[in-house]
């Protein structure tokens, strides 16, 4: 079969799935299958794929139009000025979540050496992309899921920050080490029961555990929270993403342990998403 056909086929499937970028994502995944750019498609239209090839690209067409994202195909996502490596066993970098590294180059702008942690650090997007911007920075994160940690060790050497990273496979209840100027997290909040009201590319392939927030959606950052106000100096600052309804529970957890809150910042559709506070008290 030629290229040309395979893709119009792809294309047809997906739009039908009503994929909205379905001739962009054929074109994507035939380049993946036989290891070209699109440029090399577009001038080669007429070459045979082989059916081993065939057969890899229907599989992954088939999949990508029961909803699979894109990301998981390719293994990157973009992610502030990088390519990140991710798989499913990441939760895909967001754009709103670039909030929280715009805020702490922010508010740490004048200030060097900061030790920061970051909790859940997935694909260590943020966490990366800090240490990629500051490189007087150190950054030590904690992830329960030892895959994603994995995937995080790639991209610490993809971005060439390794040496200043280190990275523990442990619940955030468990961790004790060290005390930190600055905590990041973005930790899971969605609520259990809203769980099935997700977009199905979200709900059916990203990892459950970086998106379950419990019976309430706080459970997580309950323990985050809880857990900072024992790692962090005093005069430090917690950094959280929240989701857009949690505002008034979180600012009540952070002050029950001893944050104060300097800001809630709104996110790319005007809702409540990223939440800063300084450790005041004990």
């Amino acid at each position: 079969m030629k290229l040309e056909i395979a893709i119009n086929k792809a294309y047809q499937n997906l739009k039908d799935s009503n994929i909205k970028t379905a001739l962009l994502d054929s074109e994507l995944l035939m380049a993946k299958v036989i290891n070209k750019n699109r440029q090399y498609i577009f001038l080669n239209l007429n070459k045979e794929i082989s059916n081993e090839d065939l057969y890899i690209f229907q599989n992954m067409v088939d999949q990508r139009s029961e909803g699979k994202p894109m990301a998981y195909f390719m293994n990157e996502k973009s992610f502030w000025k990088y390519e990140f490596f991710v798989n499913q066993y990441v939760l895909i970098p967001r754009p709103d979540t670039e909030l929280i590294i715009e805020q702490v180059l922010k508010i740490y702008k004048y200030k060097n050496k900061i030790n920061f942690l970051d909790i859940g650090f997935g694909s260590g997007c943020i966490m990366l992309s800090i240490l990629k911007e500051r490189r007087d920075f150190k950054g030590t994160g904690v992830e329960i899921c030892n895959r994603a940690l994995k995937v995080c060790k790639i991209n610490a050497y993809k971005l060439g920050v390794s040496n200043r990273v280190k990275l523990y496979n442990s619940d955030i209840d468990k961790f004790s080490l060290g005390k930190y100027d600055l905590i990041i997290s973005n930790p899971p909040y969605i609520k259990n029961i809203d769980l099935k009201y997700l977009d199905v590319d979200v709900k059916k392939f990203e990892p459950k555990l970086a998106l379950d927030g419990g019976l309430d959606g706080i459970s997580e950052i309950r323990k985050v929270i809880k857990k900072s106000s024992e790692l962090i100096k005093y005069g430090g600052k917690l950094i959280l993403e929240i989701a857009f309804n949690q505002k008034q529970e979180v600012k009540e957890l952070l002050d029950k342990n001893g944050f104060y809150i300097n800001s809630v910042v709104k996110d790319l559709g005007k809702n409540d998403r990223c939440i800063i506070s300084t450790k005041i008290k004990d």
